[in-house]
């Protein structure tokens, strides 16, 4: 029987040697492809088309100050980073970013909706509807009269939603929360814009809204029986058990839930 003899070992190298000529052939000629593509004009990206409600931003500086930071062309380039060099812009909450047959680019973008400063008066962070901290030229800000709210770092959406809740407590007396802060212990504390200060004292977000409702819905009356409108709030203490403390422009006084005989005045 006859069996097969194993290849000369020139002929094992000629054969290993026309194999390695090829692959190399074969990646030299997916390298020039990679290199003319990448530099061919015809690929370029010919425009950026940029959609979205902007109200702080226009599509020509976009444009303008974007496209420098955007490597390679239609096909090559980086898709994720082209969306983060739009969201670096001032006011640009969310970019999307897609190709669009021949050399374009589509850029869908949202813009932060300010509705409150955030921290520090001398600081430049604000928070967007959705309670997200945001950092952006304050005089840039349209709207009249924005709360200002603090807290601790990450305290935003919560401290945004304790103010929704208790704007409208405040608003059948005619006053407004200029500034909600949560401090470090957990406390709320409201200025409003008749520049009172209002401990509210801790808890669950139910609890601090049913000792503000029982607080508005007795101010009125026991204001006027010293006189006084509610507009002569200066202070005023929620923390107390069973009742609050409150200061009015020429008289303090401890006031008990159940309207009854104000103890502990003192006139000043």
């Amino acid at each position: 029987m006859n069996s097969a003899l194993p290849a000369p070992l020139d002929v094992k190298l000629m054969n290993l040697t026309a194999s390695v000529l090829f692959v190399g052939c074969a990646l030299l000629v997916l390298a020039a492809g990679a290199w003319w593509m990448l530099r061919y004009p015809g690929f370029a990206i010919a425009r950026i088309v940029v959609q979205g409600e902007l109200v702080h931003n226009n599509a020509v500086t976009l444009r303008a100050n974007v496209a420098p930071h955007l490597a390679g062309n239609f096909f090559t380039v980086d898709l994720r980073a082209a969306r983060a060099a739009f969201e670096q812009v001032p006011w640009v909450r969310r970019a999307e970013v897609r190709r669009v047959y021949p050399g374009s680019l589509q850029v869908e973008l949202q813009e932060h909706e300010a509705v409150a400063y955030w921290g520090p008066e001398s600081g430049s962070a604000m928070v967007n509807r959705q309670g997200e901290v945001f950092e952006a030229n304050v005089g840039d800000v349209e709207q009249d009269g924005l709360p200002r709210l603090l807290g601790p770092a990450g305290s935003s959406p919560e401290v945004l939603q304790m103010f929704g809740l208790l704007q409208p407590v405040f608003k059948p007396l005619g006053l407004e929360v200029e500034s909600l802060e949560l401090t470090g212990r957990g406390g709320w504390r409201a200025r409003l814009d008749s520049d009172a200060v209002v401990e509210l004292g801790g808890g669950a977000p139910q609890e601090v809204v049913q000792r503000t409702q029982r607080f508005t819905r007795t101010l009125t009356q026991v204001a006027a029986q010293y006189g006084r409108r509610v507009e002569s709030l200066e202070s005023a203490d929620l923390r107390h058990a069973g009742g609050y403390a409150l200061r009015m422009r020429g008289v303090s006084t401890v006031v008990p839930d159940a309207m009854g005989a104000a103890g502990g005045v003192r006139r000043r």
